[in-house]
């Protein structure tokens, strides 16, 4: 029984981009789904795709590397809001990650955001995890 999921999303990236693996199989759900596209729009990671099967879908994930140094284009992911201690934010206190470098993701009333795009479109909500 897995508590956190979310957690368990970020904990697959980070061990599989330590591993130097080039595709990571997760679990599927929506929040998972918009964190991976956040992911791909912001240049994090190479590809992914949505599979379905009989129960909650898969999420396949081409991590992203450095092709002369082999570096992780993900250095650090990691979860902001936990089930024990939520973290909230408004949308004038946004925080900024790594002064601007890396994103934060947000969900917010209007769906799974960037904490950038929060701030535009004036919603605060719980920040979910801090990618750089």
């Amino acid at each position: 029984m897995n508590t956190d999921p979310i957690a368990d999303f970020l904990t697959r990236i980070r061990n599989a981009s330590a591993a130097g693996l080039k595709i990571v199989d997760i679990p599927g759900s929506n929040v998972k789904r918009a964190m991976t596209e956040i992911l791909f729009d912001q240049g994090f990671i190479l590809n992914y795709k949505f599979e379905e099967d009989n129960k909650q879908g898969v999420i396949k994930i081409a991590l992203k590397y450095n092709d002369s140094t082999k570096v992780p284009a993900i250095t650090k992911i990691q979860r902001a809001s936990r089930p024990g201690l939520r973290k909230y934010s408004a949308s004038n206190s946004m925080p900024r990650v790594l002064n601007g470098l890396g994103v934060s993701i947000v969900s917010t009333s209007k769906g799974v955001v960037t904490g950038k795009q929060a701030t535009q479109m004036n919603v605060g909500g719980e920040v979910l995890c801090y990618v750089y």
